[in-house]
């Protein structure tokens, strides 16, 4: 089944023109929700997590300890990829998992990642979309969603690829600026990808 990879940084809306082609009767693979789901839900991840991050990495009751797991790998690379490493292949299986029970008539599949070029993920794609849009925009859309500050925002921000960086990796790309209107740039891409899958 052909494949699009659909990613952005964060506050660039990535999920909001997924649910347009989800609208357009198209599957989204949803990375990282997955991710959350197989944290506490995949017994060979959640080993591997707590053998790296101790015990304490889950509650009693099985629930993940973000503040305790993000305490460690925030400002720290190696944890970070560390971390990384057994959660992204977790995430490709559960990718695989997920095709193999969609329904075969549909004419591709979406995987909506943010980390969709800095996982590698992008490789097992057959085209990428990337949703761009201006940092100050960015900005105020997750101190607005997130209740956050904007410090906190921009160091999320630092810990992905800049659009610059994405650009040179995406094939396709959606400008979601509140200037141009997202329905007709998907639409347009719809009907490419509906002829790439059936060329």
């Amino acid at each position: 089944m052909y494949k699009v990879g659909i990613t952005g940084g964060i506050g660039s809306g990535k999920t909001t023109v997924c649910k347009v082609f989800e609208v357009l009767g198209i599957p989204v693979f949803y990375a990282d929700t997955e991710a959350k789901n197989i944290m506490i839900g995949d017994a060979v991840l959640i080993d591997g997590i707590k053998s790296a991050f101790g015990n304490e990495s889950y509650f009693a009751d099985g629930k993940l300890n973000n503040k305790h797991i993000a305490g460690i790998v925030f400002n720290n690379e190696t944890e970070l990829a560390k971390l990384n490493a057994l959660v992204h292949p977790a995430v490709f299986r559960a990718f695989d998992a997920w095709e193999a029970v969609v329904n075969p008539n549909v004419p591709y599949t979406l995987k909506e990642a943010a980390l969709l070029f800095e996982s590698g993920s992008y490789k097992m794609c057959d085209t990428t979309i990337l949703v761009t849009a201006p940092t100050e925009l960015r900005l105020n859309r997750v101190i607005e969603r997130d209740n956050v500050t904007a410090e906190q925002v921009k160091a999320r921000m630092d810990k992905q690829f800049s659009d610059v960086e994405k650009e040179k990796l995406a094939d396709h790309f959606v400008i979601n600026d509140e200037q141009h209107g997202i329905i007709a740039q998907v639409l347009a891409l719809h009907q490419q990808f509906l002829s790439m899958s059936n060329g």
